[in-house]
Parts: C-alpha cells; structure tokens; sequence
C-alpha cells in the first residue's frame, strides 16, 4: 500500500496556461520535499493542459490536468498527453485518449467549477480534493451513484498544501503503470487530513471559489 498525492502543481499561479515554466524544478523540488516529511511515497504531478515531469530521488508520478469542456480531468500514468489546449477536449475524448495511453481519468473536485459529473463519459475515478472538504459527503455520494472508486489529491500549488489529502494504492509496485491500473481496477482509498490551519485556509478557498464562480456567471471557468 502507498501513500500517493494524486494531485499536485509545481507552480504556484497559472501565469502561463498549457506550457512549462522557469519555476516547474523549484516548484517540483519544493513538493516533493512536503511531501517527504509528511510521510507520502509519492506525488502525481498535474499541472493545468501540460505535463511536466523529473528525475528525482522521491517518487513522480506524470499526470495533467485537463480542461476540458465541462470542467477539470486528472489524466495519471505512464504518457499523459504533453499538452492540451484549455476548453478544446470534451471529457469523453479526454478520457479515451487517457486510456490509448494507459492511464487512469480521474473527475477533479467535481463540485468546483465542473459539470462532469452530469456526462457520461467513461471515467475511473471520483477525486476527494483538499481545497473543498466540505465536498466530502456529495462526493462520495456522487462516486456510488456512477459505481466509481475514490481517489484523494491536494490540489496543491503551493508545499505546504501538499499531503491534505492523498490516495492510498494497492498495488505492487510504485510505478506510474502500477498507479493508474490501481486506480482503474478500485484498489485504491481517499484520504483527507486538514489540520486546524487548512481547515481555516479552505474557509478561505471556498470563499475565492464562490467569487470567482460569480465572476464567471457560475459556469466552468478553463482555469
């Protein structure tokens, strides 16, 4: 069983939407060290419509965060697409081209800014996010009604979100593979873990959230 952050960024801002940046290694270098001394195995990288990936000592896991059409989809694995084009994709092509390339689909934070949840497109997991916990129970809710496994992910921009929420994976080995064919096979556990500081931060998240969801007419924004 490992302890895996399913949903991480390695940039604080979204500057620059769909290609990698200066700051992408210190970001990167900066996660992965929250995420060692908060006890995790590994860190899914899942930047906004591009993929960024290094070798480094603690554990990676490629991935992108997609928007799609009706929201954002974690695409997790061995080849996530390098780069996606924000609004372009409909969810049901996102999650086919995800499975050409043997990863796992993942609905992110289903109750911000998305209406995947209403497609039916073919996806592999519901995700618990650690910047809406007071999604917790619509969540799981949501996941037995499309008969979907869960998984967890911090949605971390910044190291000190990382690890307040994660995936437990059952699986042999800690391999990007190994990780997607878990999360499409149900073998894995969402786990979320505020401290008293989070929990005041997600206060203050769903508050942004709300604004800029009015800001938007209270559709999906790409980002």
């Amino acid at each position: 069983m490992f302890a895996v952050d399913l949903h991480t960024h390695s940039r604080f801002f979204h500057w620059s939407p769909g290609r990698p940046t200066r700051f992408d290694p210190v970001g990167l270098s900066l996660s992965t060290l929250a995420a060692r001394l908060r006890g995790l195995d590994a860190v899914a990288v899942t930047n906004h419509d591009y993929a960024y990936t290094s070798q480094r000592r603690f554990p990676t896991i490629p991935g992108i965060e997609v928007s799609t059409t009706m929201g954002h989809l974690l695409v997790v694995g061995p080849d996530p697409p390098s780069r996606t084009r924000a609004g372009e994709l409909t969810p049901s092509e996102v999650v086919e081209e995800a499975h050409d390339r043997g990863c796992a689909a993942v609905v992110a934070h289903p109750y911000r800014n998305s209406s995947l949840r209403d497609t039916d497109a073919d996806f592999d997991a519901v995700e618990l996010n650690g910047k809406n916990p007071e999604h917790v129970v619509q969540t799981r809710e949501l996941a037995e009604r499309l008969g979907l496994p869960l998984t967890g992910g911090s949605d971390a921009h910044y190291p000190f979100e990382v690890g307040r929420a994660y995936t437990l994976v059952d699986a042999d080995e800690l391999t990007p593979a190994a990780v997607a064919d878990a999360i499409r096979g149900g073998e894995t556990e969402a786990v979320v873990n505020l401290n008293r500081f989070e929990e005041e931060l997600d206060r203050a998240y769903t508050r942004i959230h709300h604004a800029k969801g009015a800001m938007d007419g209270g559709g999906f924004s790409p980002q």
